[in-house]
């Protein structure tokens, strides 16, 4: 009997993830790496998302409480539901979530009393199939699309099976139906919209089996009402009976905008498959027909592993918000004015971790969909009155600087025209120049100091320091889109602040420093000391937040030999910190000491770029050995797979980058800075069918180091290659030895982009 299911399993398998072109790559993929995190550790803070690309929803499974961020974590035991999820990250939680948790024998509402013991050993995690079977006999089966899932519940042959539906804890509305065999409703459970008293999230689930009994429940009281078919409130749920050993499908989905418009996605997304192996090697065809677009060779097989999970990962943020009517055109309901508009729009993503990584790598993946990305920029401004900065689904406000410039001038510089860069302009002039009402990256704090003494003042912990630097980026982002399109009014205003940095920049110390509203550098000062003037980070971290005149901070510490060591400094000073205005440690400290590379903390943001600054300086071949590092120690495609927050695509995309030898430190620019692969053949599908091929010939974890390189067989002694070297297609290739060559790239003018490179 065993041999008999290990080959219907085997079966299962192979239709679930064959497809027309042959290669699987989702069976690279287990959608847990990084699952293995907690308030006070992160290995990504993750949770094994079930979806299509870039999806309106995706599913998960539910470890945690309904408002922990931690959804999903792997030392745990107990399932307590199958969710709707939207979450980007566990710290702004999520929105429109409902639950479907199948049970035996009895009604149990309880969120902790229902768990259902599970094994990780009974799980299979793809991003278009997802399987696990509890404890109790229980099996559950997703396969997703970009607004529907089709859900398989098959149940034991002992006890009543039962099918909840938990609407959460905020107001709520459901239906049964026993004639249709449907449940529909809506839900209002959400933390960040602008009009949270209008947003509804319309749900159906359509299912297949008759209903036995059924009733509604509220997690107000949890009060359950048997055989009502009806109920509206304060989390309203619902409940249904079926026979014993019955198997159970439903076709699930919602919409923003109707009742109707849910019923048409699912008619349209599901109604063309009979079971759930046909959407599931349908969702398989659509993920191998992406991770195809960059096939990789020649590395270990954990290597491999590793890079299509962050691949994978590095596809699913932004998410569509928009909806396709009755007409096959997209609508949205906008979750800045709500109201239903014509046209795309997107969400869900934090642009301080996105803006290094993740944006410069859709641009080479996807640059249709960037261009509609930067009009629904454009048309959010519109709607909220800012730029989003941190949408979910509407404004947060989160972390700080202006990133949607750096964005549209990057889409812009790289050739992505379809928008209209005056109206980008404008909409930035007003964030540079006034604070929103949400957080600190809602306009600017602070912004008439920085106009007017240069920088932001220090003031205790509002990360002034920081503001400062990131503003000055963003800046210089404007300045080079209106020099880019001949506006020569905004290229003269923000031609002067882009310069900024220099005000925070202490020789003495050689690091950027708080200074007060005189002038003054503020005291005490630490650089091991976290916050204060710093965010996230402390004075090792933020000294290397110039990303638009590296040549500039290079003038600033007296030259190349006081810049690198300083660099070398990075990784050789004990990796320690101290809580600062934190007062606590808080994550990101902890997970800096893990690393154990000095003060090099890849955990977060402000520092990811800092390692292919040695290419500015002349000593390329440092950065070929501290990405290799970096990338075979962080990183691997386990449930600690990250070093830190994953980040909606962020920390994922910087190993894809780096893993093909390239990285965009200065976005708003067409370069990506030359690093060391870790494959010795990648091939990346362009948009019109164009290849380009990246070749690493000798590499192996000792050949780290380029000693020459060809591009389109000519030599190529630039540590950078163009955007438009890449989308023009063609070959980088690279010869790849155990010592660096240090003859090679080591001239000013192989030195990647700066404003003060001479």
């Amino acid at each position: 009997m065993k041999r008999l299911i290990s080959t219907i399993s085997l079966i299962i398998s192979v239709v679930l993830t064959t497809t027309a072109a042959g290669k699987d790559y989702t069976k690279y993929i287990d959608t847990r790496i990084g699952t293995d995190s907690n308030y006070g550790l992160s290995h990504g803070n993750t949770y094994p998302a079930t979806g299509m690309p870039f999806a309106q929803h995706l599913w998960t499974p539910q470890t945690g409480d309904r408002y922990d961020g931690w959804k999903y974590s792997w030392p745990h035991e107990e399932i307590r539901g199958f969710e709707q999820s939207h979450q980007c990250s566990p710290w702004v939680q999520d929105y429109a979530v409902f639950i479907l948790m199948p049970e035996v024998g009895k009604v149990v509402t309880g969120l902790k009393e229902r768990g259902a013991k599970f094994s990780h050993e009974n799980e299979t995690a793809r991003p278009n199939y997802y399987k696990v079977t509890f404890d109790n006999g229980i099996t559950t089966e997703m396969a997703p699309t970009d607004r529907c899932d089709f859900m398989r519940f098959s149940f034991p042959k002992k006890g009543d099976a039962i099918l909840l539906l938990d609407g959460y804890n905020e107001l709520s509305e459901v239906h049964i139906d026993p004639d249709k065999k449907e449940i529909t409703g809506w839900v209002n459970n959400i933390r960040f919209i602008q009009n949270k008293e209008t947003f509804r999230c319309h749900f159906v689930i359509r299912l297949d089996q008759p209903f036995q009994e059924y009733g509604v429940w509220t997690n107000e009281n949890g009060a359950i009402f048997p055989d009502k078919k009806d109920g509206e409130g304060k989390g309203f749920g619902a409940y249904i009976k079926f026979k014993p050993g019955t198997k159970v499908n439903a076709r699930v989905t919602s919409s923003y905008i109707s009742l109707d418009q849910a019923r048409l996605a699912l008619d349209r997304e599901l109604g063309q498959y009979r079971n759930l192996e046909e959407v599931a090697k349908a969702g398989a065809e659509v993920w191998n027909a992406l991770l195809g677009r960059v096939d990789v060779e020649g590395a270990s097989d954990e290597e491999i592993r590793t890079f299509y999970s962050c691949l994978f990962r590095s596809n699913l943020f932004s998410r569509k918000f928009y909806e396709i009517g009755p007409d096959g055109e997209p609508y949205y309901y906008s979750p800045y004015d709500a109201q239903v508009h014509k046209g795309y729009m997107y969400t869900d993503n934090g642009f301080w971790d996105t803006f290094r990584s993740q944006f410069p790598l859709t641009n080479i993946l996807h640059p249709e969909m960037q261009g509609r990305y930067m009009n629904a920029l454009l048309d959010a401004q519109e709607q909220c009155g800012w730029l989003p900065q941190w949408s979910a689904p509407g404004e947060t406000g989160g972390m700080v600087g202006n990133h949607a410039i750096s964005l549209l001038a990057d889409a812009w510089a790289k050739g992505i025209r379809s928008f209209d860069p005056e109206r980008a302009l404008k909409a930035y002039a007003h964030e540079a120049m006034n604070k929103g009402p949400w957080g600190g990256a809602n306009g600017r704090g602070g912004w008439q100091e920085y106009w007017t003494l240069g920088y932001v003042a220090h003031k205790g912990g509002n990360g002034a320091t920081a503001m400062t630097l990131e503003y000055a980026y963003d800046d210089f982002c404007a300045w080079k889109l209106a020099t880019s399109v001949g506006n020569e009014f905004y290229a003269k205003i923000f031609g002067n602040t882009m310069y900024n940095y220099r005000n925070v920049f202490d020789p003495e110390t050689g690091f950027m420093r708080g200074r007060d509203t005189e002038g003054k550098w503020t005291e005490p000062f630490d650089p091991e000391e976290w916050g204060g003037a710093y965010v996230e980070g402390d004075a090792w971290h933020y000294t290397w937040s110039v990303f638009q005149d590296v040549q500039g901070l290079i003038n600033l510490f007296g030259g190349d030999k006081a810049f690198t060591d300083k660099l070398d400094a990075v990784f050789t000073t004990e990796p320690a910190m101290k809580p600062g205005t934190y007062r606590n440690i808080i994550h990101e400290m902890t997970e800096m000491g893990l690393a154990n590379m000095g003060q090099y903390a890849h955990g977060n943001q402000p520092i990811q770029h800092m390692p292919y600054m040695y290419c500015y300086a002349g000593q390329p071949w440092k950065t070929q050995y501290w990405t290799r590092q970096i990338m075979s120690r962080l990183y691997n495609s386990g449930p600690q797979g990250y070093p830190g927050d994953e980040d909606q695509g962020g920390m994922s995309s910087w190993y894809v980058l780096s893993a093909l030898g390239i990285y965009a430190v200065t976005p708003g620019t067409d370069q990506y800075v030359l690093g060391s692969p870790v494959f010795r053949s990648a091939t990346i599908s362009l948009d019109g069918g164009k290849k380009f091929r990246i070749i690493a010939e000798g590499n192996s974890p000792d050949n780290v180091y380029i000693q020459n390189a060809t591009l389109n067989g000519k030599p190529l002694d630039a540590n950078y290659i163009t955007y438009q070297d890449i989308m023009e297609g063609g070959e980088l290739h690279l010869i790849m030895g155990p010592e660096p060559a240090y003859g090679r790239g080591v001239s000013k003018s192989a030195a990647p982009y700066s404003l003060s490179k001479p």
